[in-house]
């Protein structure tokens, strides 16, 4: 089997990283079968670059798949990057976002929060346009799961601020934390809602669903690339 490379961001918080690895560990669980190892695009080590040059080194295939919510810099530079430098030997899978089993877990947990009128997605945010159009398709696919509005409200990059949202949206409100892992973003999201009088969930975390939309992404991209291998090599 072709490696798996799971690229995540890296925090210098441990809670976030316990989470990261509890979730590559889910991967591994789920696929057994698939090599899987972790690398970081930030913060952390092993770097992502070494860490490619490695898994290369002494199995010759890779797939790295970004443990990032969104497209954004980290995906289109840093994972992209391992795929252009090695393009017969590298494939970038996509993000974990977009994808319905997002706003699923997403729901989930605004479930345990109760009733509520509205909802505020909040994400970390990026400078990059498609990060926020990605953003605003799960706060959609959200809405139509929960039969609520969902807005987004970022802390972080452009588009409009979390605080910003929050006051201007009326009734009960609930935040629903669009972040993978418990962190720097996660606490300020906590407290941006307790300040404005309202409840945030939980980071998505290592849900067993995430794993598995992870591996979804490794498979598309064995799909979509290994064809043209294969053609070429015979």
């Amino acid at each position: 089997m072709i490696d798996l490379v799971a690229a995540a961001h890296g925090t210098a918080d441990p809670r976030g990283i316990r989470t990261v690895h509890a979730l590559v560990r889910e991967m591994a669980r789920q696929r057994p079968q698939v090599p899987v190892s972790l690398g970081f695009v930030d913060v952390d080590t092993p770097a992502l670059p070494s860490l490619v040059s490695r898994v290369v080194a002494d199995s010759n295939r890779a797939v790295v798949v970004p443990l990032l919510l969104s497209a954004g810099y980290h995906v289109t530079t840093d994972v992209n990057a391992e795929a252009s430098r090695r393009p017969y030997a590298v494939t970038a899978a996509g993000p974990l976002g977009p994808h319905p089993v997002l706003a699923q877990i997403l729901a989930d947990r605004l479930g345990e929060r109760g009733d509520v009128d509205h909802v505020v997605l909040a994400a970390a945010g990026s400078s990059d346009r498609r990060a926020l159009l990605d953003c605003s398709s799960v706060a959609g696919d959200l809405s139509a799961l929960i039969d609520r509005p969902v807005e987004v409200g970022y802390v972080s990059g452009a588009g409009e601020r979390l605080p910003a949202v929050l006051e201007r949206t009326p009734g009960r409100v609930a935040v629903a934390t669009y972040l993978l892992a418990p962190g720097f973003f996660s606490d300020r999201v906590a407290t941006i809602a307790a300040q404005a009088g309202a409840l945030a969930t939980a980071p998505l975390g290592a849900d067993p669903r995430l794993a598995a939309l992870a591996l979804h992404r490794y498979d598309q991209a064995l799909t979509r690339t290994l064809q043209p291998h294969s053609a070429k090599a015979s």
